[in-house]
């Protein structure tokens, strides 16, 4: 058993974590990051990187499909889910090679195990790595938890990856389902639902409130919902999944509606979408006294202290945004913290983005946020339909949707919906940070043409 000693340790490598190794690395600290599977965290290997993946083999095929609208003749499309699940492999392999080249580089040492805390002593705090060949101990003056989130499950539907699949098995399915359900409407749900309706599969999206995509612009929701009726997919708003049954050639659901009556559905693979619950359990948290809220939360500040000094936590683990980009910003704040600088996560707006088709991106407040806030409200959009760059590359779907404060002419809010919208949204997002007006904006010269233009 071998005994390992660091100023700061880093429980998992996700987007949150590996960040934080790399810039304690920078900083002199001497740091390393324990994770027991995924370098570069779910994200990397089943998340962010490998859904994006197949969002953009969906999107080529629908359009190798449509090729004819532009005078291009090609034949009917074949997908081939195995070599494309390998190329999605290549991607994530590349990545995460990338991602232990950049901790190497920067002095971070690297730990493989499973590690959960001991005890807390004068020298630090005491923690058991499980490893392959067995158990190591680690000692750390500071320790940064940032183990991430996994999928909900409800009652009655438990993860299988046969009939019950969770984003993971759907991004593995080497298949394309001819009836796929998907319980949950929010982005992984949609995002997911529309790279299989697009492959072919007959998507029904089974969700329990009256509304898609939650908190979302309603308006650039309206249009993904107008794109998903174009696929083929049926929408149950208010309906709630109760149960199913294995028929053994098929699955059928039951659902119970608004009124009250219910209703079944058949379907090859059920995609269960409805949230996600933080990683805080197995770390032996009790043995050191780090608080956690209601819902296992661990309960953390602006510098990302728990109620335990030098004991930090980052990332989906604390809540809030579930956001790889927030994770990013948490584990750099607190690399600087750790490091003895004066740092704190003070952001006036995260931005959201769903790879839906089209793309939607929100950053700062919604015209309902900003109404019920009891602030005056400008409201412009811009269609893509009337930008030249949007019309030229044939995909006009979608707009440019501003929330000015009407007195002071202050950006609030930014929503696009639309191709590119993800990609955009950094504008809009920035002129938030910095207080923009509306004529900062107006003023900045856009390259032309492009879809930035809707901007302006």
């Amino acid at each position: 058993m071998a005994e390992h000693r660091f100023d700061a340790v880093i429980i998992g490598a996700g987007p949150g974590g590996y960040p934080t190794g790399i810039r304690l690395g920078q900083l002199g600290v001497k740091a390393a990051v324990i994770e027991k599977e995924y370098w570069g965290g779910v994200c990397l290997n089943v998340g962010c990187i490998p859904s994006k993946a197949v969002i953009h083999a969906a999107k080529t095929f629908e359009k190798i499909g449509h090729a004819d609208d532009l005078g291009i003749t090609v034949g009917k499309p074949v997908i081939d889910m195995k070599k494309m699940q390998a190329w999605k492999g290549g991607v994530v392999t590349k990545m995460k090679n990338g991602v232990q080249q950049l901790l190497k580089g920067n002095k971070c040492d690297m730990l493989n195990g499973d590690a959960r805390f001991v005890s807390a002593g004068p020298d630090g705090f005491r923690l058991a790595v499980k490893t392959a060949s067995g158990e190591d101990t680690v000692i750390a003056k500071n320790v940064v938890i940032a183990t991430g989130s996994r999928p909900m499950e409800i009652p009655g539907f438990k993860v299988d990856q046969k009939r019950i699949i969770d984003s993971t098995g759907a991004l593995a399915l080497e298949e394309v389902p001819k009836r796929l359900i998907v319980i949950g409407g929010g982005y992984i749900g949609l995002e997911l639902g529309t790279v299989y309706a697009k492959l072919g599969s007959k998507v029904t999206v089974v969700e329990a409130s009256g509304s898609l995509l939650g908190a979302m612009d309603k308006d650039c929701v309206a249009v993904v919902a107008k794109k998903l009726a174009k696929l083929g997919v049926e929408i149950m708003l208010d309906a709630k999944a109760k149960g199913w049954e294995d028929k053994g050639d098929r699955a059928v659901l039951t659902v119970e509606l608004k009124d009250g009556k219910s209703a079944t559905i058949d379907a090859d693979k059920i995609l269960l979408s409805v949230g996600r619950r933080p990683n805080s359990e197995n770390l032996g948290l009790e043995a050191v006294g780090v608080k956690l809220d209601a819902r296992g939360y661990i309960i953390a500040d602006d510098q990302l202290r728990t109620n335990v000094p030098n004991i930090y936590a980052i990332g989906d683990v604390i809540g809030g945004m579930m956001l790889a980009h927030k994770a990013t910003k948490d584990g750099e704040v607190v690399a600087e913290v750790i490091a003895g600088h004066r740092a704190a996560v003070d952001v006036r707006t995260i931005p959201a983005v769903v790879f839906t088709d089209p793309e939607v991106a929100s950053a700062g407040l919604t015209e309902d946020e900003a109404k019920a806030k009891g602030l005056t409200v400008k409201v412009g959009k811009f269609p893509f339909a009337a930008l030249g760059r949007a019309v030229s590359v044939h995909d006009t779907d979608g707009f440019a949707k501003v929330i000015l404060d009407a007195k002071t002419q202050e950006i609030l809010g930014v929503h696009i919906v639309g191709n590119g919208a993800s990609d955009l949204i950094a504008e809009g997002t920035l002129a938030i940070e910095m207080g923009a007006v509306a004529q900062d904006v107006n003023l900045t010269v856009h390259a032309h043409p492009t879809l930035a233009e809707a901007m302006r």
